[in-house]
Formats: structure tokens, C-alpha cells, sequence
């Protein structure tokens, strides 16, 4: 009776699973929103059952995907589908939602590496290249435009738009990295309420004041900065491209930690709930504020700040 009930409940994930990817692959804008479900199918299987009924639903999925959309939707089943797996695997395990998260977020990760990889190898198509190439194009049938309607254009403003997109183009893995930071977050926003309405256990976030992050990165951070002053790497090299992309995710890190002891002190003082909130928008619009916040990150890891704010209450 339960491998019926296992059955019946994996084929109606299925159905429901080809009816998302089509919307996906043939509803242009739907499609954009649509994608976002695909990893709920295997969240929800994958939290009810073993490991070995989850690599079967895959491997169902991966041929309806061929049936509904031939090869090229393989790559969108890879992505959704593995990560999807981990997180209702991690479910399951009961295991902390951050550890899910980050789970969740490696696989992404990974997955479209791959895909990436396999693109320029077999297909010899290169996505960010041609993106990038798309930008350049843009910008100089722009400066034909002006230069056609007798405007002059800022020599200084197009070379600072050159760097740009040269950096843009270093920051390749950093991009990969952030991204997928932000999708398995928004697949986890949405997808996790869902699969709670029909029954399954979903383990609560830390509240993000709480967030410590590990020390060792503040170390892993101050020795790419010194090595960055003393190697001072040749633009376009590998370890140019290197220690520029591990200073970009650090930051970050150090950034996330500057809002999380700033939404701590904002509690532990009693402030508006919105103040924080407008803190974390204005740190994302304005370099000022994005540096101050980062410093406090350095300070709070460095330190223990908030350990101070505490005592002092």
C-alpha cells in the first residue's frame, strides 16, 4: 500500500513538473516566473522518500523533460531538479535550514558550471562572451548615434564603460557565485511555504541578527588584500582574475555581516523594525554606505561587537 501511494504521489509530481517546464519553454513571460517552481516537485518527493526513490524521480523527470522539450530542457532539469533533491534530502534529515541552504546553493552552483562548461565545449557556445560582446556592440552603435547627431561624447565616461565591462567579464565567477546565492534563496522563498501547506516539516530560519559568520574569513580576507598589494598581479592574468573574484565574494561576506550586527544593535535598542530595512536599501544604493557597512563587518568579526553591545545592556 505504501509503494502505491509512493507511486501515485511521484506521478502526480511528474505531471505537474512537465505542465511547469512547458510553461517555462513555451510561455515567454510566464516562463520567467514559472522556472522558479520547477525545483517544488523534487523538494516535496525528495522529502518524503529515500534517496533512492528521489535518483528514480530524476531520472523520470530528466525523460519527460526530453518527451516535453527535447535537449534543451535537460540543462533547466539538471539545475532545478539536483538542487531540489538536496534541499528536500536536507528536509528529510532534518538537518538546519542554513545547512540546506548552503547545500542547496553548491549544487546550483556547480550545475551550472557544468552547464556552462559543457556549452563551450561540445556546443562552442559561450553565453557570457556573447553577452558581453552584445554590450560592447550596443555601446559603440550608441557613440555612432550621438557622434551622427553632432553630441560629443565624454572620452573619460566611455573608458570608465570600457573598464567596466572588462571587469564585468573578471567577475565572471563571482557572478556565478552571487547568483546562485540569490536564486536558491528565492527557490527556497517560494517553493518552502508550498511544500509546508501539504504536510511537510519545514525547519525555521536563525533569525539574520543571529548570523555569525566564521572568523577565518576575516583572515582569508586581510590575506587576499596584502597579497593583492605585494603580488600586485598583471591585469588579465589567472591570479589577477583569482584574487580579484575571492576580494568580490569576501566583501560580501563582510557586508552581510556589517547588516546582520546592524539589525542586532537595532534590537537589542528597541528601534523601528524599519530602520534596519532602510539601512540594507541604502547600503545597496550608495558606495558610502555599502563601505561603512562593510567595516563594521570587519569590526564585528574582528572584535565581537555585538558581544560589547550586549554587556553594556
Amino acid at each position: 500500500m505504501k509503494n502505491v501511494h509512493k507511486l501515485t504521489e511521484g506521478a502526480l509530481l511528474l505531471a505537474a513538473f512537465a505542465v511547469l517546464m512547458l510553461m517555462t519553454l513555451y510561455i515567454p513571460v510566464l516562463g520567467m516566473v514559472s522556472n522558479l517552481f520547477l525545483a517544488l516537485p523534487f523538494i516535496m518527493f525528495a522529502a518524503k522518500n529515500d534517496r533512492k526513490s528521489s535518483i528514480v524521480f530524476f531520472v523520470g523527470a530528466l525523460l519527460i523533460s526530453f518527451i516535453v522539450g527535447t535537449v534543451l530542457a535537460l540543462p533547466l532539469t539538471l539545475l532545478y531538479g539536483l538542487t531540489g533533491i538536496v534541499l528536500g534530502d536536507f528536509i528529510r534529515e532534518k538537518k538546519s535550514r542554513i545547512s540546506g541552504y548552503i547545500a542547496g546553493t553548491f549544487a546550483f552552483l556547480m550545475i551550472t558550471i557544468l552547464t556552462y562548461a559543457a556549452s563551450v565545449t561540445f556546443f562552442n557556445i559561450d553565453i557570457i562572451k556573447e553577452s558581453i560582446q552584445a554590450i560592447k556592440l550596443s555601446m559603440d552603435q550608441s557613440k555612432e548615434m550621438l557622434d551622427a547627431l553632432g553630441q560629443t561624447v565624454d572620452p573619460k565616461m566611455m573608458e570608465q564603460f570600457e573598464k567596466g565591462i572588462d571587469m564585468l567579464e573578471t567577475l565572471v565567477p563571482s557572478i556565478f557565485v552571487m547568483a546562485s546565492i540569490l536564486i536558491v534563496l528565492i527557490i527556497e522563498l517560494i517553493s518552502f511555504p508550498i511544500a509546508k501547506r501539504f504536510g511537510i516539516e519545514i525547519p525555521n530560519w536563525t533569525p539574520f541578527r543571529e548570523l555569525q559568520l566564521p572568523k577565518s574569513l576575516l583572515w582569508y580576507y586581510l590575506g587576499v588584500l596584502i597579497a593583492s598589494l605585494f603580488f600586485n598581479p598583471e591585469e588579465g592574468t589567472f591570479w589577477y582574475t583569482a584574487l580579484i573574484n575571492l576580494a568580490f565574494v569576501l566583501q560580501f561576506f563582510m557586508v552581510l555581516q556589517g547588516l546582520s550586527l546592524i539589525y542586532y544593535f537595532s534590537y537589542q535598542k528597541g528601534y523601528p523594525k524599519a530602520l534596519p530595512i532602510i539601512i540594507t536599501v541604502l547600503t545597496f544604493l550608495v558606495p558610502f554606505f555599502l563601505s561603512i557597512v562593510r567595516i563594521l563587518g570587519i569590526i564585528d568579526l574582528g572584535f565581537d561587537f555585538r558581544k560589547r553591545i550586549s554587556e553594556r545592556k
